[in-house]
């Protein structure tokens, strides 16, 4: 096993353990009496990361590859029942560590960020689509960015040009953009309100009078496309380049961490997956930057 990777599991399982002692109420209840489990929440959180950072999306095929050559790490593996059972039930613990992680970077407090949506596909065809356990939540929509058409969910994010994930959502695939930003902003309100002159760079569906109202009176400053028919917007020099950021860390989590190929069939499978892969970047963003590494996204010292 690759010594970056080991040295990113290691410091990564401290941190976690760390976080869920001082904070014992985000693990899943435990009854005081009983089986006690033989790997911790911590350890396997830790493997969570470690499989996505492998692009390693069938879990069978990814507890025969850690019995192999991760016992040094990880004395006990669980049977793939029982571990998908466990992270199904660690879904809330894991997105409150995704944001202790990334509150615990240099770039957590980057005045610039960066929103957009990305297609999760959950299924392609008709039979797929009529049978899935996900019906009702997943829906058809469009991907006008790749010209196609799919069937699933849609990923929010919001994130600092380096990379670092601030706030998302998981919503439906027609879900209105503009009002899921407001939402996400509106049940986190301290996000906000502890910066000031924080710029949000979008695309051109973030548009509309009043929404741009909502925005500004949250103290934040949009910059986007100007549409059709509009005039040019200021500080439009300034948009192309870092308006590719999105797209490059969207990349990162469909190319590398196979964001598109969770596996998820179930509302919390899917989600949970989704989790696992959004810790993962953060994992590796908050591991780059606090071993000084120039290249906050990078996660070529950890694929293999």
């Amino acid at each position: 096993m690759d010594a970056d990777l080991d040295t990113l599991a290691l410091v990564l399982y401290v941190k976690i353990d760390e976080l869920l002692i001082g904070a014992p109420e985000r693990v899943p209840w435990r009854p005081r009496v009983g089986i006690m489990p033989r790997i911790s929440d911590a350890e396997l959180v830790t493997l969570c990361v470690m499989q996505a950072l492998l692009s390693f999306t069938s879990e069978a095929r990814w507890l025969r590859h850690a019995r192999l050559h991760l016992r040094h790490l990880f004395p006990y593996l669980p049977q793939q029942p029982g571990y998908n059972k466990r992270l199904r039930k660690l879904a809330p613990t894991v997105n409150w560590l995704i944001r202790q992680l990334a509150a615990d970077t240099s770039v957590w407090s980057d005045d610039v960020w960066v929103i957009d949506s990305t297609p999760i596909e959950c299924a392609r065809s008709r039979d797929a689509v009529h049978r899935s356990d996900l019906a009702g939540w997943a829906e058809y929509g469009y991907c006008a960015s790749h010209s196609r058409y799919f069937w699933g969910l849609r990923l929010h994010l919001i994130a600092t040009v380096h990379g670092l994930p601030i706030a998302f959502a998981l919503t439906g695939a027609k879900a209105d953009e503009r009002q899921i930003l407001l939402d996400i902003l509106g049940d986190d309100p301290d996000l906000v309100l502890a910066r000031s002159n924080q710029t949000l760079i979008a695309d051109k569906h973030y548009y509309g009078r009043d929404f741009e109202a909502t925005i500004s009176s949250a103290g934040l400053r949009l910059l986007r496309p100007a549409r059709k028919g509009e005039s040019q917007r200021a500080d439009q020099r300034f948009f192309r380049p870092l308006r590719q950021v999105i797209e490059s860390i969207f990349d990162t989590g469909k190319g590398q961490l196979d964001l598109e190929r969770h596996g998820g069939h179930t509302p919390t499978g899917v989600l949970v997956r989704v989790l696992q892969r959004l810790l993962a970047l953060t994992a590796a963003i908050w591991h780059n930057d606090h071993t000084g590494q120039d290249v906050k996204r990078s996660l070529l010292a950890y694929d293999h």
